[in-house]
């Protein structure tokens, strides 16, 4: 064998052969068209840094992120029939199934886990937009539920990061019936005295914002969320009238009273981990102010230090 083919033609097919590069590596934010490195924009919570827009966050980074230590125990939800309709459109259900559990790593579209936020106990349930647009079915009502009973038997908090389409049509009245469910376990929470905190995601609309996501005691929204029922277009059709810019957006529906504050990803721990505080307290220390006597001796102490 001569040095042309065993040297020349290995190192010419090397340059040639096309480099195998991620798709994932840099991702565009929707409003600047910015090119971020995905694991600047993963350290940074999936926030872009320059704009501030807020990316879909997946379920279990999201959950990692608001618990302490990224340590949690995640509460196993019950099983339920996968496709009781046996229903297909232009793929069979169980099919589509498959290959968003295959996709995700997860059965279904709702997460629960108890750990500790700044040192306090608390059940979540984060809805991941990745399985089948975290859409409300048999499986996520179920898991939903098992959170709030979990919430009430531990006596904590119970915090819902909603991120939905709707209610899944492939099972359909069976998917409308969760709706009145996960209702009365947001009754037995109350009945109970537990906090319920609903964290508004983009986007949560159709019949999660219809049932369960709207009925918390406070309810905080992500920057630039659509949080709706219906979409925009379907209105405008409806009623036959232009919507003003912004309809449906975080910020809008704070200003017309539907949402209780807007929250930056990096804030919300804090946030909510004051507002439980507040809401399982039930009685605010509020400090006491010195006296004016008691203000000038610390006044006076304070100068004779400095001259020490």
């Amino acid at each position: 064998m001569n040095w042309i083919n065993s040297l020349v033609r290995p190192k010419i097919r090397d340059l040639l052969k096309k480099r195998e590069v991620p798709e994932n590596l840099w991702i565009k934010c929707p409003e600047t068209g910015e090119m971020v490195f995905h694991r600047d924009l993963e350290a940074n919570l999936w926030v872009v840094p320059n704009s501030g827009h807020h990316m879909r966050m997946p379920a279990k980074k999201r959950l990692e992120a608001f618990f302490d230590s990224a340590a949690f125990e995640k509460i196993d939800t019950p099983e339920v029939q996968a496709d009781p309709l046996k229903f297909r459109d232009t793929k069979r259900y169980s099919d589509r199934l498959k290959e968003n559990r295959s996709k995700t790593g997860e059965t279904d579209a709702v997460h629960v886990a108890r750990g500790q936020v700044n040192g306090a106990s608390m059940t979540v349930a984060v809805q991941d937009f990745a399985f089948m647009g975290g859409s409300l079915g048999m499986a996520a009502g179920e898991a939903i539920l098992t959170g709030m009973q979990a919430a009430v038997t531990h006596q904590t908090p119970f915090v819902l990061f909603a991120a939905s389409g709707g209610a899944r049509m492939q099972e359909g009245i069976l998917s409308l019936m969760q709706m009145p469910r996960t209702t009365v376990g947001v009754q037995m929470l109350r009945e109970a005295g537990l906090p319920y905190i609903v964290v508004l995601t983009n986007p949560t609309t159709g019949g999660v914002s219809a049932s369960y996501a709207m009925l918390g005691d406070v309810h905080i929204a992500e920057p630039g969320a659509q949080i709706g029922f219906a979409g925009r277009r379907v209105i405008e059709q409806t009623i036959r009238e232009k919507l003003p810019e912004g309809f449906q957006s975080a910020e809008y529906l704070l200003e017309h009273g539907m949402v209780d504050m807007v929250v930056s990803r990096h804030k919300l721990k804090d946030t909510i981990s004051r507002v439980c505080g507040i809401l399982m307290k039930r009685e605010i220390e509020i400090p006491t102010l010195p006296s004016p006597d008691d203000a000038d001796e610390q006044l006076d102490a304070a100068a004779v230090a400095a001259e020490a």
